[in-house]
């Protein structure tokens, strides 16, 4: 097996770099027991397929993957071979760990990213919807990584930012990817109802119109557009109207305070709340709790 393993070199190559778990290019010549069995991943990989067929069992459910596949793992998955070990063949992968990231979407890269905060947590929301963690025709990753791997070898100056950078393009370049082809794979009704699971599942996150076009892949014209299109309503006119179905929910079946009801569906104060109730079914909410 002849590779280039940053990892075991991390005091050397990496020592800058606390959040590369590891940086790996492997070409597997002959077959090594207990080479790759199933364990726990660590951090986010995200790794390249260059030669052979690889049979792998990725978050309990078996994958064949082949020279341009792209795999992207998480860290609350598994990863390993049924057989235990690699199969002869090349690839190569890398593994970042962020300060946060967990299968709600929530996320963090930490510091060395100058990805905005609003836009990391659409990055987590897209990469927690993706279920398939192969990823076909993703051209810019083996550039990307042949691009970091030669930085972190060669340290010219500015090496550290240049990295730093080029992660960032790594992400958003895989998230973007992610986005399209799970556009072209569904039309808007399916895209839509994954959507709108989102915003049920996190009521009470401010979500802006950018948030949401981000975890469907489109602009904010074309989505704005699109949901109009579907609902009759804008976005965020659409987003009060799940807020006050939940609240409207919570009133009947709970015995929860008026204000606990307005921070869980997302309303800033209990104020805002009761005038937007009010206006969009003619009752305040201690009102409408009554008539139940």
């Amino acid at each position: 097996m002849n590779q280039l393993n940053l990892h075991e070199g991390k005091a050397e190559y990496l020592r800058d770099f606390p959040y590369i778990i590891e940086l790996v290019k492997l070409k597997i010549q002959n077959i090594q027991l207990n080479s790759f069995t199933v364990k726990t991943n660590e951090g986010i990989r995200i790794g390249l397929i260059t030669e052979g067929k690889f049979d792998w069992v990725i978050a309990g459910q078996g994958y064949t993957l082949f020279p341009g596949d792209t795999f992207l793992i998480y860290p609350w998955q598994e990863i390993g071979s049924p057989k235990g070990v690699l199969d002869i063949g090349a690839l190569c992968w890398i593994s970042l760990s962020p300060e946060l990231f967990d299968p709600s979407g929530l996320l963090q890269f930490g510091a060395w990213s100058s990805i905005p905060e609003s836009e990391q947590r659409v990055i987590g929301k897209i990469l927690a919807m993706n279920k398939n963690p192969v990823v076909s025709r993703f051209g810019a990753g083996p550039q990307i990584l042949q691009r970091i791997e030669h930085e972190i070898l060669q340290q010219e100056i500015g090496y550290r930012t240049r990295i730093n950078h080029l992660l960032d393009e790594l992400l958003i370049s895989l998230v973007r990817h992610l986005s399209k082809a799970e556009n072209f794979r569904r039309d808007f009704p399916q895209i839509f109802s994954k959507l709108e699971q989102s915003l049920r599942e996190n009521l009470a996150h401010p979500w802006t119109v950018e948030e949401m076009a981000g975890l469907v892949g489109l602009g904010t014209t074309a989505f704005t557009e699109k949901v109009k299109a579907f609902t009759g309503f804008s976005p965020l006119h659409y987003l009060i109207n799940l807020r006050i179905a939940e609240a409207i929910k919570l009133l009947r079946q709970t015995k929860m305070s008026l204000t606990d009801i307005a921070f869980d569906t997302g309303f800033y104060s209990s104020q805002h709340f009761s005038s937007t109730f009010k206006k969009l079914t003619g009752y305040t909410p201690r009102a409408y709790r009554k008539t139940q």
